[in-house]
Formats: structure tokens, sequence, C-alpha cells
């Protein structure tokens, strides 16, 4: 097909026909989205707002997305049919795929699969996105980038136009799906030279200065974006300030001065500050830093920065298999193991160290629990040697007496928002049911009533105490324990796990819970803020809720905001 002025082919009937396989009828879409009902409401964006619901497919009921023309935000029918084009055409991991469309009336609706995470800007502040995790969305972002960019089988360039975090989808594993095609352009794979056009478009901040102010599109003004959002991601903030919904200061020209002043401890977020390897961060910047050149020439290529990130990464790696293996010479007694995967497989497993006082075990997503034995962290009582299947070779056994733990941590991973549990075993025989004991910090004044006990796959009984986000490895805490209730007559303790939260296994409870529930709170309903979720926002470290009635219970126990300044409760 020919290419237009403006670089979408011109579509005959016949062309449209092609498409027909992946019509679908507006009635299922209305179906599925309650008649677009705005509890299915999942975003909104330049194209118009953004649905979930369920499709029957090929493969059965699958959760998909809906995302619904609004003509009145500037896009239109062109944009409509380029996505259809584009996604139909380009075929990679890393681009959103996708499914159908439906076209009735004025109505336009495309149907995409479901990044169950939303997009990226969402959390770019949040500590418990790791930078190992940060390296391998950029990477695969990259890796789209170079695909449409330099295309191997098809004929064709395709230049986004419009890459920013907001873009980027992401899945049920946090890989990463390029989308929103509306504002792209094409051109034959061999026609190398840059093109005019007289209306640029984009994001502002994201926008390649260059193309802004002359009009001159190519390759390298999608490389521009993407080391915006390179530095988005480094920096944990979107790449622009704002005020009352509108943009007020763009920060891509500070990030390069802090960048050439050798001032990034400035602008890092501070959660990922000690989990970047020097060199890993060296390498990452100094790419992201090239994307930004103002010599377009000077500007890597796709396939350039996608090698660097993965030197990043590989030597983000590296530094993390030597902490791995200064553990293991800690373990009590000694590992044997020939390769790293065979010390991966070990210590997913667990391993006693710190001269079997510690229990320490790595998740699938490389994040350390640690677990302190009774006999180490409670204080004031005898303890016996254990008939029970235990980590440890001794536990404490409670009847009726008052305790108090006092525990460090010694291996947390960084920047990961954790729980600490109570592990022990005692004559409950209705697991999932909420049982109350009281206990509170030291600093604390009043007790906290405990949520729901869970049994674990190992047998043993664990209750979640508190939340926290872990900014180093060492930690201190100090907890105090009245036994005066039903879960502690003849209660034997094993320790005190620290457990990352990104990883909780509902396979280990019977039950998602509602923590701290008390029963004088049994109006919460009426008592919750009708601006609960901005609250929550506020917080100063990741919180986890589910639902509204969990939300109520942590807003009475309050957290930090303001940087840690101010308590709200």
């Amino acid at each position: 097909m020919a290419l237009p002025r403006d670089g979408v082919p011109p579509l005959t009937d016949a062309d449209i026909e092609e498409f027909d396989h992946l019509k679908i009828q507006m009635e299922d879409i209305i179906s599925a989205t309650d008649n677009f009902n705005p509890t299915k409401l999942i975003g909104r964006g330049g194209f118009g707002p953004v649905y979930k619901g369920e499709l029957s497919l090929l493969t059965g009921p699958t959760m998909v997305a809906f995302k619904r023309l609004d003509p009145r935000l500037g896009q239109g029918n062109i944009e409509f049919w380029k996505e259809i084009l584009m996604l139909s055409d380009c075929k990679h991991e890393n681009l959103v795929s996708l499914l159908h469309f439906s076209i009735e009336g004025d109505e336009r609706v495309l149907v995409y699969e479901y990044a169950s995470h939303g997009s990226l800007d969402h959390y770019l502040s949040d500590s418990s996105l790791t930078w190992e995790q940060r390296l391998h969305i950029c990477i695969g972002v990259a890796h789209s980038l170079k695909y449409l960019h330099d295309p191997m089988k098809t004929q064709q360039i395709v230049l986004h136009r419009d890459i920013k975090s907001a873009n980027i989808l992401l899945d049920e594993q946090w890989n990463a799906k390029v989308s929103d095609f509306g504002l792209s352009k094409i051109w034959p794979a061999n026609q190398t030279r840059s093109y005019l056009f007289s209306h640029p478009v984009g994001t502002q901040g994201y926008c390649d200065p260059l193309y802004g102010e002359t009009g001159f599109l190519s390759k390298e003004s999608d490389v521009y974006s993407f080391g915006v959002v390179l530095f988005e991601v480094l920096c944990g903030r979107l790449c622009y300030k704002h005020r009352n919904a509108q943009i007020n200061g763009i920060l891509v020209h500070d990030w390069k001065r802090c960048y050439h002043e050798k001032k990034l401890d400035d602008i890092i977020l501070k959660d990922l500050k000690e989990q970047i390897n020097p060199d890993s961060l060296i390498t990452f910047s100094t790419i992201a830093n090239q994307c930004l050149n103002g010599d377009r020439r000077e500007r890597p290529t796709m396939d350039e920065i996608v090698k660097e990130l993965e030197v990043a990464l590989e030597q983000q790696n590296i530094a993390y298999n030597r902490n791995l293996v200064e553990i293991s010479k800690l373990a009590v007694p000694p590992l044997s193991y020939r390769s790293h995967d065979e010390l991966i497989l070990l210590l997913s497993k667990g391993i006693l160290v710190d001269q079997g006082k510690r229990w320490l075990s790595m998740n699938k997503n490389k994040k350390v629990h640690e677990m302190i034995s009774a006999a180490e962290c409670v204080k004031g009582f005898v303890f016996q040697v254990t008939a029970k299947i235990s980590r440890f070779s001794k536990i404490f056994c409670v009847s009726s007496f008052d305790f108090k733990v006092e525990v460090r941590t010694q291996f947390l991973s960084t920047a990961i928002p954790y729980t600490i549990n109570l592990i022990f075993m005692s004559g409950i025989k209705n697991y999932g049911i909420y049982i109350p004991f009281k206990y509170k910090l030291e600093e604390e004044t009043d007790y906290l009533m405990s949520g729901v006990v869970h049994q674990r796959k190992d047998g043993w009984l664990m209750a979640e105490l508190y939340q926290f986000t872990s900014y180093q490895r060492e930690h201190d805490f100090k907890i105090e324990f009245l036994s005066d209730s039903i879960a502690f007559s003849q209660c034997d303790i094993e320790g005190i796990e620290f457990r990352p939260m990104e990883h909780e296994n509902l396979e280990d409870k019977n039950e998602v819970d509602v923590k701290q529930i008390s029963t004088s709170d049994a109006d919460w309903e009426q008592k919750v803020w009708p601006n609960y979720i901005d609250l929550i926002n506020l917080s100063k470290d990741y919180i986890k809720w589910t639902t509204k009635k969990e939300h109520y219970f942590l807003l009475c126990k309050g957290f930090l905001i303001d940087n840690g300044e101010d308590k709200l409760e």
C-alpha cells in the first residue's frame, strides 16, 4: 500500500475486510463491561477510557481490556484504524496484543490482552518495585522498540511517537507491554531519511525537542522519549511537576545536570540507593543520558540500548550473587554446591545461619525470608528441646505468662515491604478465624489485637503483627505480648519471621484476612472517610490493603505521612 502524507496507509473496503476475523459484536462488549459501568473503569488515555471485563475466547473466559474511543479527546477514526493496522502486523512479546475490535454507529472499541498491574507510571515511586524488576521492564521496552525500528521480516519501520511510562503496561509477571499506537507513523524499511511533519505530536516532557521545534521525525525521537522513561525509572517519579492537573515544570534538564555534575544521589529514588550496584548504576545512567543528547546523531540505536541495559542487569546480578555466596558461607552445617543454580536451590529450601539461631530462605523473586529463633529473641523464660518439627533445636513454651521479644534482623532485602509474623503452635482448632491476643511495640502506648491466624504448609501457625519497608538489612524491634488469652494457653513459639509482602503465598493461608478487628468496630463501614483512597496514598511507606474494611483498620492503627514527620490515624 502506498504511504500518503500522514504516514497512514489508505484503507479500502478490501483492506478493512482483511480484519473481519478480529471483529466482535458491540453487545458482547456491553455485556462484559456492564454497559461501560464506572466500576469496570481501569484507566484513561488520549484515546479514551479503558475498562476491564471478561470475554469468552478460544481459551475460555478471559479477562481483557476495552479501550473506548472518545473523539472529544482529539483522536478519531484514523487513530482507531492505525491501532488495528499496527498491532495486527506487529507481533512481539513486549507489545500489547490486540484481540478484537468493534464498530457500531459512532462507537469504536478496541479489545486488548489484560495487563493486570496497569501502567508503569503508577509504580515509579513504589518501593516494592525493585531495581532488578525495573531493569527487566526497561529491557523489555527496549526490545520492543528495537523490533519496531529495525524489522527483520516486515517491510515497514514503526515510530511510536508517544513513548512514556503511562503507555508501558505490566502484566501479572511484571513483563512490559508497550501500548497506544494511535499516534504512530510508518514508512518503508529501506527509506532512512527523516520526514517533515507540520504538526508534531506527543506528550510534553517526553517529546524530542528537535522534533517539537523542527517537525523532523526519526527513530531517534523515540530514543529520546525512552531516555526520559529510563530516568523516570531511576528517579522514581514522572518527568514533570504538576499543579491543578496542569504540567508545571519539566525535570529532564535537572536530571541531565545532576548526571553531568555527578550528583545522581540527589535524584535517585531513596528506596533504590542501597539496592543498586555502582557499576550497574553507571551503565544505566550513561545510556539514559546518551538517549537525551541534543544532537540526534549522538543518540544510541535501540540495539545499542538493549545491549547496555543487559550489561547493567548482569552487573546487578553479579553483585547479588556475591551476596548469596557470602550468606552461604554462614550456613550451619556448611553448604556443598557445584554451581550457582544449585546454590539458589539450596537457599530456596532454607538454611540455618548464625550458629543455628536464624533460618534464611529465598523466594522465587530472590527476596530473603528471615526467621529468628525464639530461643534467640524471646526474653525471660527457660527453653526446652522441642519434640515437634522445627527448624531450630529449641522452642519457647508459654503457659499464661507475659513475654517480650527483642529481635534484630541481619539479612533482609532492601527497599522491600515486609510483614513481621509470630510463628507458633497452640490448641486452636479453627484456623482462619479471629483469635485475640494482645501485643505492642515497646515505644507504643496501647496494645493491639491480632487478626486472623493461619496454618502454614509446614504445620506451624502464623499471625501477622506489623508491616514495614526494609530500608536496610538490619532492623531492631522490641515487641511485648500479653499471654492472658486463648491464643497463648499452652503455646509453643518457634520464632519471629520477616516475610516479603510481595511473595505472600495464599496457599499458606486459608483465606485473605482483614487485620486487627475488634468487636467494638462493628459499625466500621459508617466510619470510613469518603476520601479513604487519597488518605492511604499519603503513606510514607508502601501500605498493602485490599478492601474498604481493611483500609479502615489500617487507619485506626495509623501510619506515617510527609516523610515520616506526621502520623495519620
